[in-house]
């Protein structure tokens, strides 16, 4: 639903400015999929990362006074 002239010109600066294969197997693949699936996606796994880095055990010290 995106302007066509807009993906032509996308897909033009991703093959000369970063890779060819970038458009084929990256973009096209996420564009694909629903709206939503994008953001949830990093949703879970943001959150994920978020969850996991919070429950990391700390270091023990010593409660002995020097």
């Amino acid at each position: 639903m995106i302007d066509h002239d807009l993906m032509e010109v996308a897909h033009r600066f991703i093959g000369l400015h970063i890779a060819t294969w970038l458009w084929d197997y990256l973009v096209v693949p996420v564009m694909m999929r629903p709206a939503w699936l994008v953001p949830a996606a990093l949703g879970l796994i943001c959150g994920g990362m978020a969850l996991s880095l919070s429950t990391r055990k700390t270091a023990h010290r010593s409660h002995r006074r020097s």
